[in-house]
């Protein structure tokens, strides 16, 4: 699964860094708000690129001394990083922008021309935003199915109803905010292809500036949304109820098991649980029964869910009645 997530950045950074630059060249010729935030977008989703890959290489490193149960949560960490600092940034610089360009009335993507020197002629400059766009929603495609298929990939692995349980669920960060952010993209492409030909068949403005302005406001949703997701795994949130409830049932189904007195779960990184569990066993039971019992819950609890990957069940002496 590591190797899928990094397969599915790795594509986003390199369509992502291109796209910006094609992006910039389209706003420098036109000056369109709407290529501007555009530019933003893709700057930032470059750099998130960069910092999921950061995030991968270093959660994989081995558990040493300092971090006993490994580098895993260092994705979230990254991940977090890039909603608050990439996707907030870019989102409030390209709403500022537009908003000023609804204000003051600017024209734009109207203006400007590029010599083709083939065909010694000139072409509008919007044109080139047409081929830019239209070059990018390809590219963004193209990123987003692969991302989709890495995560239709999950949800059969996992059973999720959906996207919608997937998003609330899985503790694969690098994945979801790919998923997410390809999306995002493509929404904000589409606004700004819409944008700049409105502006250019109708001759105002506002198209292209609105635009702009929806595009910031949309990533800095997007922004918010994903750092709550993020939020829930760094401070560490347990399982979902129902899949606490399945192991709890399965350590409940152990020869020998009287009761559990706690019971805990924790993420520590993408696909790596935490788990332990307070038992009470059958009086009667010796040393070598209880440690016989001990090993067969961990086991199990193993094999219901292969993202546990620590589990510790403790024996409770029960109280006497």
């Amino acid at each position: 699964m590591a190797g899928n997530s990094k397969s599915v950045v790795l594509a986003a950074l390199v369509a992502n860094g291109a796209i910006a630059i094609l992006k910039f060249a389209g706003f420098l010729l036109t000056q369109s708000p709407a290529m501007l935030a555009e530019t933003y977008h893709s700057l930032s989703d470059t750099g998130n690129q960069v910092f999921l890959l950061i995030g991968i290489r270093y959660g994989s490193r081995e558990r040493d001394r300092e971090h006993p149960f490994g580098y895993g949560k260092a994705q979230f960490f990254y991940s977090f990083l890039v909603s608050v600092f990439l996707f907030g940034i870019a989102g409030w610089e390209s709403a500022k922008h537009g908003y000023k360009a609804v204000m003051h009335g600017e024209t734009t993507a109207v203006e400007g021309s590029v010599t083709i020197p083939v065909i010694a002629t000139e072409v509008p400059g919007v044109y080139v935003n047409y081929g830019v766009l239209l070059g990018a929603i390809v590219f963004e495609t193209y990123a987003l199915i692969k991302a989709r298929a890495a995560m239709q990939a999950e949800i059969e692995e996992k059973g999720y109803s959906g996207y919608v349980e997937a998003f609330r669920k899985t503790s694969r960060t690098t994945l979801l905010t790919a998923l997410t952010e390809d999306t995002i993209a493509l929404a904000g492409l589409g606004l700004a292809l819409g944008g700049i030909f409105l502006t250019r068949w109708t001759g105002n403005y506002i198209f292209d500036a609105s635009a702009a302005l929806l595009i910031g406001i949309m990533l800095m949703g997007f922004a918010l949304a994903l750092a709550w997701e993020n939020k829930r795994l760094i401070i560490g949130e347990s399982l979902p109820a129902d899949e606490e409830r399945a192991l709890r049932s399965t350590i409940e189904g152990v020869g020998g098991v009287a009761s559990i007195v706690g019971f805990r779960t924790v993420y520590f990184g993408p696909e790596e649980i935490l788990v332990t569990a307070d038992v009470a066993f059958d009086d009667g039971l010796d040393t070598t029964e209880i440690e016989r019992a001990v090993a067969d819950a961990e086991a199990r609890v193993r094999e219901q869910n292969p993202d546990v990957v620590k589990v510790y069940v403790e024996p409770e002496v029960r109280s006497a009645d």
